[in-house]
């Protein structure tokens, strides 16, 4: 028991010891979520690509998906103070600006009673709306909505569905 306790002992220090040799060499402790840079420094973020501006609504690839934003909101005011999204969208304005109200979900609170102003739950929008940016995927999607699979033509009886 106590060879295996020496044992752990050894190997703990000889990890610790080579991750100081290896920070005093100037190579630093690499973690593989952080690609090549140290874990004591900070990498440079990569680019934000441009926000889409085209004010155009998209459609919707699953039932109850959150529209996305078409325009920018850099600059919005978004705190517990202000919400800038609802000078444009509240359902008192919509008339004068042409906006899209928001939808009457969002004035219920978890009790489905209707409330005179936006639910507290609902009232930080960017925490499920989302602005768009041309930018490629950085991972592979296959994810096909449920409008082109139900165009799919269907498979005989007693055999599998190719993709």
């Amino acid at each position: 028991m106590r060879s295996t306790v020496w044992m752990g002992w050894i190997l703990a220090s000889h990890f610790v010891l080579a991750g100081a040799q290896a920070q005093s060499e100037g190579r630093g402790l690499t973690d593989a979520m952080r690609g090549p840079t140290p874990i004591g420094s900070e990498s440079k973020p990569p680019l934000l690509y441009p926000t889409e501006n085209k004010d155009v609504r998209r459609n919707r690839n699953y039932t109850m998906q959150p529209p996305t934003i078409p325009h920018k909101i850099d600059g919005y005011q978004l705190d517990k103070d202000y919400n800038r999204c609802m000078f444009c969208h509240a359902r008192t304005r919509t008339e004068e600006t042409q906006a899209i109200p928001v939808s009457i979900t969002h004035y219920m609170d978890r009790n489905n009673n209707v409330l005179a102003d936006v639910s507290p739950r609902r009232y930080f929008c960017t925490q499920c709306h989302v602005p768009q940016a041309d930018a490629k995927p950085l991972v592979g999607n296959t994810f096909t909505d449920v409008e082109t699979m139900l165009k799919k033509p269907a498979a005989p009886k007693g055999t599998a569905a190719k993709k």
